[in-house]
């Protein structure tokens, strides 16, 4: 993406479950859309197809595994979700958030209330 009007938008989030506990959420249709957007199409793979209804369809840009799912729509910019593991019990979410325009869906306080839902997800029941 390139252009005066691109926006980045980095944030990190301590979730108190594994890595393995999270990485569902990030990186499988149901996970996704339980607390980010709906997905229409998601092939689990690098260069796979994928539609997040909120923002479009484009391509997997990055794919590692229980670590690393990155999303590029066309118009709808990138997002990327890196996990890294915090002790035993907990993981790290860095999420980076490229955009164009004034997009709310980019915004930090939309960040914040989708990852309060993330969080809530992965609680264990």
């Amino acid at each position: 993406m390139s252009g005066s009007d691109t926006h980045v938008l980095h944030l990190l989030v301590r979730i108190p479950r594994p890595m393995e506990q999270v990485w569902p959420a990030v990186a499988t249709p149901e996970g996704l859309a339980g607390w980010f957007t709906a997905v229409d199409v998601l092939e689990p793979r690098l260069d796979g197809l994928v539609t997040l209804r909120d923002l479009g369809t484009g391509r997997v840009t990055a794919w590692d595994v229980d670590r690393v799912a990155e999303y590029t729509v066309e118009g709808g910019g990138r997002v990327r979700f890196h996990l890294e593991r915090d002790g035993d019990t907990a993981s790290v979410l860095r999420l980076t958030h490229e955009f164009q325009g004034g997009s709310e869906g980019g915004s930090e306080a939309a960040w914040h209330t989708r990852f309060e839902r993330l969080i809530d997800i992965v609680q264990p029941a």
